[in-house]
């Protein structure tokens, strides 16, 4: 039959509420073929079972996903407690789960993996590995330094953190290191590549960018009998060669986006360069709208500076168009 017309005018809300079961079993069903029992059952042996509670909210991560606070209430409704078969709990049940998660991470991490490759013959185990930091809005976390910030706040503290996935086509995650917010790449690289190296094959690729690269940690992949891939810091001999590019001596790798390559070997590692028109091109169209937008700045500064007005907050005084001088003020203490 088609409906040929509204059932209501108006929505009126009720008590009914809903939530999606077959994430739930999905979780459940994993819960068990990946033993969540034996992996994180002997963290905490008193009151709620860890395993129930971690099991809703996986679930609730996987459709809510807000704060832990809504996860709470969440999990708390009668319909939700009856399919993981617990009882009503406070809120902070809830943070001493993720807190106790949080002391035991590597024991889990390292018996989550061991089951992993236990039930799955991965076809390869070439690996992503990444780093970034995540903003500390509280001052208790005893990791919490000031960094380089990636979500632009420099004025909070934070913490790094390091992920390790196999590749596509498998894309499962099996490393997750966490480190002080002042952490850079170079040093965090050995704590994530050695939580993750005991479960790669030999002769697997591990892709990482430049930020991760150093002689020694480039030297510890060649020693683990692996090989790497990852972006070339440039050097003067680099640069000399960019300029002397010559795209008759280079071979064509894409003809639409105008792609050329360069390959350069050496007895441990081969050098990959390659050059793109049409990335030459966005360049120069972002370099000059940036110069745009720069030259837009300095004369509203100007005209701020003539009209004797304070500047607009949005300006910091990093525009090389314009020259600041700072004067030195004398002052007498009586």
């Amino acid at each position: 039959m088609t409906q040929t017309s509204l059932r209501t005018c108006e929505i009126i809300p009720n008590e009914n509420i809903s939530f999606p079961v077959g994430t739930a079993v999905a979780v459940q069903t994993y819960s068990s073929k990946l033993g969540f029992e034996r992996i994180f059952g002997t963290f905490k042996r008193r009151g709620i079972p860890i395993v129930r509670l971690l099991e809703a909210l996986l679930t609730y991560r996987l459709t809510e996903n807000r704060s832990t606070t809504k996860a709470s209430e969440w999990i708390n409704r009668p319909d939700v407690l009856l399919q993981f078969s617990i009882n009503g709990f406070e809120e902070r049940t809830l943070f001493r789960v993720l807190e106790i998660l949080g002391e035991n991470y590597e024991e889990a991490l390292y018996r989550l993996r061991e089951k992993l490759f236990s039930c799955y013959d991965f076809p390869h185990t070439d690996t992503n590995l990444d780093w970034t930091s995540l903003v500390l809005w509280g001052k208790k976390a005893d990791l919490g330094a000031y960094g380089y910030s990636q979500d632009h706040r420099p004025d909070k503290k934070q913490v790094t953190y390091g992920i390790a996935e196999i590749g596509s086509p498998v894309n499962v995650p099996i490393g997750l290191t966490i480190m002080p917010g002042n952490t850079n790449d170079q040093s965090h690289f050995m704590k994530t590549f050695r939580q993750v190296e005991p479960c790669l094959r030999q002769g697997s690729l591990l892709t990482f960018d430049k930020g991760g690269q150093s002689k020694a940690n480039l030297e510890a992949i060649l020693a683990s009998k692996m090989k790497y891939m990852t972006a070339k810091k440039l050097n003067l001999s680099d640069d000399q060669r960019i300029r002397r590019f010559n795209k008759s001596k280079a071979e064509l790798i894409d003809r639409d986006e105008g792609v050329y390559g360069l390959k350069r070997k050496y007895p441990s590692r081969t050098d990959y360069f390659y050059f793109s028109e049409q990335l030459k091109q966005n360049q120069i169209e972002m370099k000059l709208r940036r110069a745009e937008q720069k030259l837009l700045e300095a004369k509203e500064i100007q005209r701020c500076i003539e009209k004797h007005r304070q500047l607009p907050k949005r300006f910091r005084i990093n525009n090389l168009l314009v020259d600041v001088v700072y004067p030195t003020r004398r002052s007498c203490l009586g």
